[in-house]
């Protein structure tokens, strides 16, 4: 792995936001003016295939990034905002379990992204992302 691939791999995984290319370009740049949009684009990809990122849309248009994590969790997405809440529910892995083993499937693996806004007054605990 060159060193400007490096930097971009450690710019995603010091990442606490889901980044799109454009802002991952400019984390790397800082670190290192000579790297490329085109070496962003090309390493990002990469590290995509290789199961070390994982790829999401979250309905604003751009492709978003976060390193791939051993520990699953699920995404609440804010509509108005853009704000990323990561969280995991126990309930929610149960029901889908149940779901697949009714249809007859065994679960591998799922996605689950939620959409909408904030209700006035209402708390969440979450992981701002």
């Amino acid at each position: 792995m060159t060193g400007q691939r490096r930097i971009i791999a450690r710019v995603l995984s010091e990442a606490s936001d889901h980044p799109d290319v454009e802002q991952v370009y400019r984390r790397a740049a800082a670190i290192d003016a000579k790297i490329s949009i085109a070496t962003v684009y090309r390493t990002v990809r990469l590290l995509e295939e290789a199961n070390i990122i994982t790829r999401h849309d979250f309905g604003d248009g751009r492709a978003r990034y976060e390193e791939a994590d051993e520990h699953h969790h699920d995404h609440l997405i804010d509509i108005k905002t853009g704000e990323v809440i990561e969280f995991q529910n126990a309930r929610i892995e149960t029901l889908q379990e149940e779901i697949a083993r009714e249809l007859g499937f065994q679960l591998v693996g799922h996605r689950l992204e939620l959409f909408g806004t904030r209700v006035d007054g209402a708390s969440a605990r979450r992981k701002k992302s």
